[in-house]
């Protein structure tokens, strides 16, 4: 009994070692300008510049560690066309 406890618990340790860095690092990428802003930077969007919220919940992408939101799923395939044009909209 008492060796199926330590090895339970050595089992585990991997487990709570992963949770305990991503609580660390905050979870999010280092690239991600929402992460380190706290907020996102702009209330349109980048492709439409609708304002967020107009046409629905906006709908949120991660591209390459960055989160950008679209005012509707329509916006996405013209982002993907040239998505370092609409990036630079959110760094400014």
């Amino acid at each position: 009994m008492k060796t199926r406890t330590i090895l339970a618990l050595i089992a585990t340790i991997p487990f709570a070692l992963v949770s305990c860095s991503d609580k660390e690092s905050g979870g999010g990428s280092d690239n991600d300008s929402t992460a380190s802003a706290g907020k996102y930077p702009i209330d349109t969007c980048v492709v439409s510049d609708e304002k967020l919220g107009s046409m629905g919940e906006p709908v949120e992408v991660v591209h390459k560690g960055t989160t950008v939101k679209f005012c509707c799923d329509s916006c996405i395939p013209e982002f993907n066309k040239d998505p370092d044009t609409y990036i630079a909209k959110l760094k400014k």
